[in-house]
């Protein structure tokens, strides 16, 4: 067989001229189906009438229901129909700039090769969950489309940024639209057969391509290609954007309960690990070795002792999340499987400390814990070891729209 490229072009489908806002949604798995029936009241073309199809079934469906994947392909085959979502003509590049908080990134939309997702050149770092794989699995299969991009990270490359930087400065976007977090979402078309051999072999220079956000879309991907035996020359669909660019978020931590103990109970033996401090404000580490705890209404500031803040070759082992569970969620709190307890859950850094501390001061929970971010380095560290992040290490920021582009299976 002949060599199949990393990325290679593709013919999107996506909203028609002016008609982008109508149908962006946020990633279905940011928003609970409370939310999406909020979001999708007054908007008929919202995206997630397709990712989140129970929005339009009675309330209580089961969201993996198989009414539920027969709806998102007739919402899709829908929006096709009357013109809202047009597919190109041809195999394209594009070029997706994100504006958000003051900063930029900008990546390139491709057909990501699954061959090289399974040899290992498009590396992951994460475990998926068999039950949200299967969902995706489901989706793709009744849709025949992958409508989710896999978040893909590549070293810095001058090459490909310069390039992408000469596609946006061009022309003016295919689309160009605001989210209801004030992310703005532009898209460029690439058509040219030049640009799109050059964009190929920067592409090809890369040793190897990361999983930032999209784990269970690309293993969901690999395993309809295989069951379709198309694994050789199947495409994900996914967005590479350059490490350098990337915008990490803490990814806090709340406990339910101390299992029959008090928050006194808690910091004595905190102490025994770590420097226990009292913070007049709100704590958000910068640090792996320091932590933010709220319990009682008040926040403290946690330092591991220096002489358990040991070097180590393990990449896995010098994360933050993992210096916490050792030292304190594992051995003070009790909870060896954060994976599965459900004493545990999790809040992502985009609701900031003050959504964090939400449910702890409504009764929800019985403490918070602040944790630094995960930095960039670290996540690619461990993806090069073939090594797996603890879950719930890294909140990505800005998030990807839904319905920006999809990408049709022959």
């Amino acid at each position: 067989m002949a060599h199949q490229p990393l990325l290679a072009p593709f013919a999107a489908l996506r909203p028609a001229p002016g008609r982008a806002a109508e149908v962006i949604a946020p990633p279905y798995d940011v928003v609970d189906t409370d939310e999406a029936r909020q979001l999708v009241d007054g908007r008929p073309h919202s995206f997630l009438h397709i990712s989140r199809a129970e929005v339009d079934l009675p309330a209580g469906t089961d969201a993996y229901a198989p009414e539920v994947y027969a709806r998102a392909r007739a919402n899709l085959d829908a929006l096709r129909d009357a013109g809202v979502l047009q597919q190109d003509p041809a195999p394209c590049f594009y070029a997706y700039r994100l504006d958000a908080a003051g900063r930029s990134q900008t990546g390139l939309v491709a057909g990501a090769s699954v061959a090289a997702y399974l040899d290992g050149r498009i590396r992951k770092h994460e475990l998926t969950r068999p039950a949200k794989e299967d969902d995706r699995v489901r989706q793709i299969a009744a849709l025949d489309a992958q409508t989710g991009p896999v978040f893909l990270v590549h070293r810095s490359a001058p090459r490909l940024r310069a390039l992408l930087a000469g596609v946006c400065a061009s022309g003016p976007p295919a689309a160009d639209v605001q989210d209801g977090d004030g992310v703005r979402h532009r898209l460029w078309v690439i058509a040219d057969a030049a640009q799109i051999a050059a964009l190929t072999a920067a592409c090809e220079a890369q040793p190897a391509l990361y999983v930032a956000d999209g784990h269970h879309r690309s293993a969901a991907a690999a395993r309809v290609a295989a069951e379709r035996g198309e694994t050789g020359h199947a495409r994900f669909l996914a967005v590479t954007f350059p490490d350098d660019e990337l915008r990490i978020l803490p990814y806090n931590r709340i406990v339910r309960d101390l299992d029959g103990h008090d928050c006194a109970w808690l910091l004595e033996r905190a102490r025994e690990r770590f420097e226990v401090t009292t913070a007049p404000a709100p704590v958000q580490p910068a640090v792996r070795d320091e932590f933010g705890l709220y319990c009682d209404g008040r926040w403290w500031r946690l330092k591991l002792h220096e002489t358990l803040l040991r070097q180590s070759d393990d990449p896995v082992a010098r994360l933050a999340v993992s210096l916490l569970h050792e030292h304190l969620v594992a051995p003070v709190l009790g909870i060896t499987d954060p994976r599965r307890d459900p004493r545990i859950d999790f809040v992502g850094g985009s609701r900031g400390l003050a959504g964090l501390l939400a449910p702890v001061d409504a009764g929800r929970a019985a403490l918070a814990l602040a944790l630094p971010a995960t930095g960039i380095d670290e996540l690619l560290a461990v993806a090069d070891a073939g090594a797996i992040m603890p879950p719930k290490s890294t909140w990505f920021e800005p998030k990807l729209a839904d319905g920006l582009v999809s990408l049709v299976l022959d």
